[in-house]
């Protein structure tokens, strides 16, 4: 028992690599040979642990292997485009100026109700207020609305905004973000200052601190 426990844990941190070095893709965001390698490694992690008689390395080395050739497959499709093009296929245009592509919808096996469901995630209900309608290779179908449609933004109002920056977290459960508290200009003497105007005397009480530039967001950790 306490083997297989061994041989399991082991195993897991192996795949937990591997996935690491093929990146950072969700599971739904996968091209499909991804997808096909992911398979595979379950496939393979699941024999040295159903049968412990077969040699652990026999489940890591494939796994390896399997990893070291999608490495290799992705980075000959950032330099060939008809190798990438081959290994992940092309985008394809499924409405057009609110038409939908009956040919390009029956090649792709696809039904007029998967496409009105994605249209409804997407949040256009209705074909004809959508221009464009693209099916990546990943499966996700973006949706360009048609003009009178889309969104009234600032700059068609002739408004300028600032730009908004990305908040910096200073504090994460009760721990202090060195790199992003560095980040901001500003130093620990500071934050803690700014902490206790807000009733929290220590870093470790402070569940979040969060910076944008000008307002500090700060929530206080519970006890218990």
């Amino acid at each position: 028992m306490i083997i297989l426990f061994i041989r399991t844990i082991i195993l897991y941190i192996a795949i937990v690599f591997a996935m690491r070095l093929m990146g950072k893709r969700q599971i739904g965001q996968l091209e499909p040979s991804e997808l096909v390698i992911a398979i595979i490694i379950s496939d393979l992690a699941s024999i040295p642990v159903e049968n412990t008689d077969i040699p652990l390395i026999h489940g890591i080395v494939p796994i390896f292997t399997l990893v070291m050739c999608e490495v290799l497959f992705s980075a000959a499709t950032l330099k060939w485009k008809r190798f990438r093009t081959f290994m992940t296929g092309t985008p394809e245009i499924l409405i057009t100026n609110g038409k939908i592509d009956e040919k390009k919808m029956r090649s792709l096996r696809i039904n007029t109700d998967d496409l009105l469901e994605e249209l409804r995630k997407a949040g256009y209900p209705k074909i004809d207020s959508v221009y464009t309608a693209v099916l990546e290779n990943n499966g996700v179908l973006n949706v360009i609305p048609k003009v009178q449609e889309r969104p009234l933004t600032p700059k068609d109002i002739g408004c300028k905004p600032s730009q908004e920056q990305l908040p910096y977290m200073l504090v994460s459960d009760g721990v202090l973000m060195k790199k992003q508290l560095s980040a901001t200009g500003k130093d620990e003497v500071w934050l803690k200052k700014e902490l206790q105007k807000q009733g929290i005397e220590h870093i470790r009480d402070c569940l979040v601190a969060q910076y944008d530039g000008e307002v500090l967001y700060t929530q206080r950790r519970t006890k218990g």
